[in-house]
């Protein structure tokens, strides 16, 4: 891909959205969030405290800025993955949910 070229994941961000990033920016830099579709919201963070770090360890750090949404917000966040720089290229399964996030399938909604 090309500098200057506007990945689809970033052109369907919205206020909303923006609003999500803001919130966990100000922990965590490399945070990412767009509307999939009416109904939901697709958020990732990657960042290096996540290394070998349990999944369920890794909701309890982000769940307290999630908190700092409005409800009708957190209810719409159906994807939450929460990566390690590593984790992108190292497990099959972890990059095909970061491939999923990059180049979104097209929603039935």
């Amino acid at each position: 891909m090309s500098q200057g070229t506007t990945r689809r994941w970033e052109t369907m961000r919205t206020d909303e959205t923006r609003r999500v990033e803001a919130v966990l920016r100000k922990e965590f830099p490399n945070s990412d969030a767009y509307r999939y579709n009416s109904a939901s919201i697709r958020v990732r963070v990657i960042d290096p405290r996540f290394e070998r770090m349990p999944v369920d360890e890794r909701d309890a750090v982000i769940e307290p800025l999630l908190g700092q949404l409005p409800g009708e917000t957190q209810a719409d966040i159906m994807n939450l993955i929460l990566l390690s720089p590593s984790e992108i290229e190292a497990s099959c399964r972890k990059s095909l949910v970061n491939e999923e996030f990059e180049d979104p399938s097209e929603s039935m909604l």
